[in-house]
């Protein structure tokens, strides 16, 4: 058997992050798992992060890095691979990747959420040619362009608003006729002249020939579908728990949540869930950081039992 980890984190978000620095600052061998380039999760979709303690209107960027830089400082490994499946041999657990296997003896699931889509026609195939779900990566390329942003939420409002500095013209396109956005983000959001409210609308097909040039909408209270013309489409409709991967292995909720109290504690023992990926209130960066230290407490318990 090749190297046996005292814990092995599966993602690298806010959870991730703080699960190996607290692992680290234990004593335990860590490996983190991150399947992106970059560490930081959902946060780097963020412009700016205003409700951090201590960091007032630091960019999720900028907090990734400060985030990665505290793990790294701390020592543990890190290893780029897309987990496939984790399976259990007696009290170890084989986290199975693309190429290889890799042995722990507890693991911390933090893959956090995925970015949920419209599948409508056109969004697969113009997805990175106009179609994107990250308006802070992807914005600077629409300077001075029409471009529509699909939501309804704090995401999705602070989407458009961050558009609206560049672009000509943002259409802010939602199924209801009124936003479950943060009051303070929904006034912020009225008073943008560049965002123009598409009330009661869901959008059919995206398309374009190779880039997005156009949008069908269609209502939701029996008025005609509208053709417009936009350079971009930002997807922001949500999120979906990254768990399937792990759906036959620890029980999850029926929205494919994870199963797990504040201690992370999930169906199987010695596997702990942090972050999105978990059944919570309130999924938050500072929720998430707190989910991983708890989630370490957790397993210096159970490594006790050993």
């Amino acid at each position: 058997m090749e190297n046996l980890y005292d814990v092995i984190v599966i993602g690298s978000g806010p959870a991730g992050i703080t699960a190996g620095i607290y692992g680290r600052r234990a004593g335990l061998s860590t490996l983190i798992i991150e399947g992106n380039y970059i560490q930081g999760g959902q946060i780097l979709n963020t412009y700016e992060v205003d409700n951090y303690p201590g960091l007032p209107g630091i960019s999720g960027m900028d907090l990734a890095d400060k985030m990665k830089d505290h793990m790294m400082a701390q020592g543990a490994d890190i290893l780029r691979a897309r987990v496939t499946g984790i399976s259990l041999e007696g009290d170890k657990k084989v986290v199975h990747t693309q190429k290889e296997k890799i042995y722990g003896k507890t693991v911390i699931l933090a893959a956090g959420a995925v970015h949920r889509k419209l599948a409508v026609p056109g969004e697969e195939e113009l997805t990175g040619r106009g179609v994107s779900y990250c308006a802070t990566c992807d914005g600077a390329f629409f300077r001075d362009k029409t471009v529509a942003v699909i939501g309804g939420g704090d995401v999705a409002v602070e989407d458009a608003i961050f558009l609206a500095r560049g672009c000509k013209k943002v259409y802010m396109i939602h199924r209801r006729d009124e936003l479950r956005a943060a009051k303070s983000l929904q006034d912020a959001l009225f008073a943008t002249p560049q965002v123009e409210m598409c009330w009661n609308r869901t959008v059919s097909e995206i398309g374009g020939e190779n880039q997005v040039q156009w949008i069908t909408v269609d209502s939701t209270v029996g008025e005609e579908s509208l053709r417009l013309d936009v350079d971009g489409v930002f997807v922001a409709g949500g999120i979906t728990p990254d768990t399937e991967f792990v759906k036959d292995l620890v029980e999850l909720d029926a929205s494919g949540y994870i199963v797990a109290g504040e201690d992370g504690k999930t169906s199987v023992p010695g596997i702990y869930a942090a972050g999105d990926i978990r059944t919570k209130p309130l999924r938050q960066i500072i929720t998430a950081a707190a989910d991983g230290a708890n989630c370490i407490t957790s397993v210096e318990e159970y490594l006790r039992t050993m």
